[in-house]
């Protein structure tokens, strides 16, 4: 289940609000096996993803990660977490 799900925030830096949402939120999604919810279960969708959260940040927290309140910055592609190789000359 876990192979796609990708790593939201570098070790070295603090975790924002934005990141532990956009986690929750992909957690969610891969474990209800939908992208988005019907409108007769978003209710409870939207629940999940702000328990996730919650859970997420006491982690963070108690493992001595600083949160700070602020956007996601991981986007598609940018292959955080990889190291960089060097490109062919």
């Amino acid at each position: 289940m876990c192979r796609s799900i990708k790593q939201l925030r570098r070790a070295d830096e603090l975790a924002t609000t934005g990141e532990i949402d956009a986690a929750a939120l992909q957690f969610v999604r891969k474990l209800s096996g939908y992208r988005a919810p019907s409108a007769r279960n978003s209710e409870a969708f939207d629940a999940a993803v702000r328990d996730v959260a919650a859970s997420s940040r006491r982690l963070l927290e108690s493992l001595g990660v600083d949160v700070e309140d602020g956007p996601n910055r991981w986007t598609p592609g940018s292959a955080r977490g990889r190291p960089r190789t060097s490109s062919p000359a």
